[in-house]
């Protein structure tokens, strides 16, 4: 049987145009592209049985997140519970073709909840929280959290969206002492109290606009997690970003920011991969142990071809934590994989697309899959 690529994504978006571009290096013809929007109309998709499927964010189009958010401002923060439960549901319509994610899978990385408590019971390292899983502490708004923050004795923590992504409607909350607060968020709280994201990170000191946000963002459900003190690269705070393909970790960039959220599209930078490498390994942690840490964290999810992760690496590099396991985690154009690595002087995509065609082979049978190998070698970065 002859295969082909097939993406569900928004069409001229970039994540759909770079992995085109991926599969058209490999020699194949362009993969064909269902719009979300038309999954979203018609109720689902169908595919052939020759066609590897490849499901893509439904993000940074209008009229997809109005169906999904039913939010008529795309920049407003609300509406994540309404847009996981249309978007799951989404998942679920799209019928036949050899799938390279898991509806399951992507429906647990999208409830902040659900994953950290599958990734502790994995024995991944996550930080502490009191929301993990079904038996986690309800969070209905600032009171909760601060009772929380009291009983569970963090004075600092993360605040999160359960169903969230891209740093949206985050905050890094600081019990100043006294009684009093600190936010630090990429929401924007306009007079009239509609929160909005926005590109600049801004600092709330007063606790009635703290708890405004909180109390707006709980009905859609909330994510505490204990804020891990990060490690520093040039005066910075500094985490990771590792994409983990097929089980394997093939690219990872170091985010580094002067605040706490160090995402790239709010202000951080890219930071000294190798640097990164050599700190770890001074403190004692071997830097195959740190890309194993993601690699176990894909592993939950069998399923699912590629992942990005979010490694926390702690103060002086000697212990690492995984924040988030990402099911769109692999926007990161440009980047060419490890050393030792399988993908060397490969993109995200150019690795999936090389991946996915181990699994099922342009013609014959699919080829083997392992979606648990862990432990691999990795040369220095």
């Amino acid at each position: 049987m002859n295969r082909c690529f097939a993406v569900v994504g928004n069409p001229g978006g970039r994540r759909v145009t770079l992995f085109a571009a991926a599969v058209r290096a490999a020699g194949l013809p362009a993969p064909r592209v269902v719009p979300w929007l038309d999954v979203l109309r018609a109720g689902g998709a169908e595919f052939g049985a020759e066609e590897i499927v490849r499901v893509d964010s439904p993000g940074e189009h209008p009229e997809v997140d109005l169906l999904l958010r039913g939010m008529p401002d795309p920049t407003r923060v609300e509406g994540t519970a309404r847009w996981y439960q249309r978007f799951t549901s989404a998942l679920r319509t799209l019928r036949g073709g050899i799938r390279l994610d898991g509806a399951d899978d992507v429906a647990v990385m999208f409830d902040k909840r659900r994953c950290h408590a599958v990734l502790a019971a994995a024995d991944v390292p996550v930080p502490e929280s009191p929301t993990s899983g079904a038996a986690g502490a309800p969070v209905r708004g600032w009171d909760d959290v601060r009772v929380l923050m009291r009983e569970h004795r963090m004075p600092r923590l993360f605040v999160k969206p359960a169903h969230g992504s891209s740093a949206s409607g985050v905050l890094a909350v600081d019990s100043a002492g006294g009684g009093r607060f600190r936010a630090t968020t990429s929401v924007e709280l306009d007079p009239e109290g509609w929160l909005f994201n926005s590109l600049k990170v801004r600092c709330y000191q007063r606790e009635r606009d703290i708890a405004a946000i909180v109390d707006a963002l709980a009905p859609d459900g909330l994510h505490l997690e204990r804020w891990v003190p990060k490690a520093s690269q040039d005066g910075r705070a500094a985490d990771l970003r590792v994409v983990v393909v097929d089980g394997r970790a093939t690219h990872a960039v170091v985010r580094t920011s002067a605040g706490p959220l160090t995402n790239l599209h709010l202000g951080g930078r890219r930071g000294d991969l190798a640097g990164a490498q050599r700190a770890a390994e001074a403190a004692g942690l071997r830097w195959p142990e740190v890309l194993g840490i993601c690699e176990r964290a894909a592993g939950c999810f069998p399923d699912t071809l590629c992942v990005g992760v979010d490694l926390l690496p702690a103060v002086g590099w000697r212990r690492a934590f995984v924040g988030e396991v990402n099911a769109f985690g692999d926007l990161l154009p440009r980047l060419t994989g490890l050393p030792g690595s399988g993908a060397e002087g490969l993109d995200t995509y150019a690795a999936q697309v090389a991946a996915a065609l181990r699994r099922a082979p342009l013609t014959g049978r699919p080829g083997p899959h392992h979606p648990h190998r862990t432990g691999t070698t990795h040369a220095s970065a």
